[in-house]
């Protein structure tokens, strides 16, 4: 159950938020097969004085953080690049404008489901897609 950090300057989501959240969700389930009910997301819109961006870059600049259990393959996590970038072409969001940074932990540093370790839980999917 990935947790997701998606961080824009401005407020040109207006009001597709909730879809543009979806889009990414839709790629962890698509690319990891995390189950589609185990959803932690969070979007941060910032003043743009409060958010500096690469130059080269559009007012659409995106920056999704989701940490992870540790597991997944290279190519997985490839495929979970290109399937966000994908999906957040429909929001008009340029494909150099995405950045996804992976932050992998062991899943004994994560506490869940009435504070038991998420190593000793069944979590009903696979962490180490390939």
């Amino acid at each position: 159950m990935p947790d997701v950090l998606v961080e824009v300057k401005g407020s040109w989501l207006g009001q597709q938020k909730s879809q543009f959240l979806d889009a990414v969700h839709a790629a962890l389930i698509e690319t990891l097969r995390t189950p589609p009910q185990d959803k932690v997301l969070r979007l941060i819109e910032y003043a743009a004085k409060d958010f500096v961006i690469p130059q080269a870059t559009s007012e659409r600049f995106t920056r999704i953080e989701i940490t992870m259990f540790a597991g997944r393959s290279s190519d997985a996590k490839r495929a979970l690049y290109q399937a966000i970038v994908r999906n957040l072409e429909t929001f008009r969001v340029p494909p150099e404008d995405v950045k996804v940074v992976l932050v992998e932990v062991p899943a004994e540093n994560v506490g869940i489901r009435g504070g038991r370790a998420a190593c000793d839980i069944d979590l009903g999917y696979e962490i180490g897609v390939m």
